[in-house]
């Protein structure tokens, strides 16, 4: 029974490993978070890279999200999305599996159980798809302009929760 604690407590371990999608800068071009580009003065191109398993609304969502808080940090009130898009690629995050086994034999009256542990990468296609959503973005002073593209940054940090 000690074993199968630990061996569940070592896979619950592992679990850990998985990639989350979290919101914070990217510090290299493949880890999961935000960059920007920035294009020209109120231009920028805005990516978020998302962990094995983030929905495409999620990603654009934190995409959005990172424009928002750079609009206000560059002293703009509003951004209009010119361009978006999602790009899908295969997932790197490690996976795991716990397998629990039991067995018997009425010949040598043993019987015994067992717990598998196991652990593996994404070296090709398949599995989860990680995603990455791409915005550019233009940003500008004053009243909102109409549009759906359009968004009020403070608004945007207010529906995230993020305090002025």
């Amino acid at each position: 029974m000690k074993r199968l604690v630990l061996s569940a407590l070592a896979a619950l371990s592992l679990a850990a490993c998985a990639t989350p999608t979290v919101y914070q800068p990217a510090m290299r071009p493949q880890d999961v978070g935000y960059s920007e580009y920035r294009i020209e003065p109120g231009r920028f191109r805005v990516t978020f890279r998302g962990g094995d398993g983030a929905s495409a609304g999620y990603v654009t969502d934190l995409a959005i999200r990172r424009a928002a808080d750079l609009a206000i940090q560059e002293g703009y009130d509003w951004f209009r999305v010119s361009d978006r898009f999602v790009e899908a690629r295969p997932g790197t995050g490690p996976r795991f599996s716990v397998g629990v086994g039991g067995g018997s034999s009425s010949w040598g009256r043993r019987s015994g159980s067992s717990v598998g542990v196991g652990l593996g990468t994404t070296f090709g296609g398949g599995g989860d798809m990680a995603l990455t959503a791409t915005l550019e973005v233009l940003m500008g002073k004053g009243p909102k302009p109409p549009g759906v593209d359009v968004y009020d940054a403070r608004e945007i940090q207010r529906a995230a929760g993020v305090r002025a």
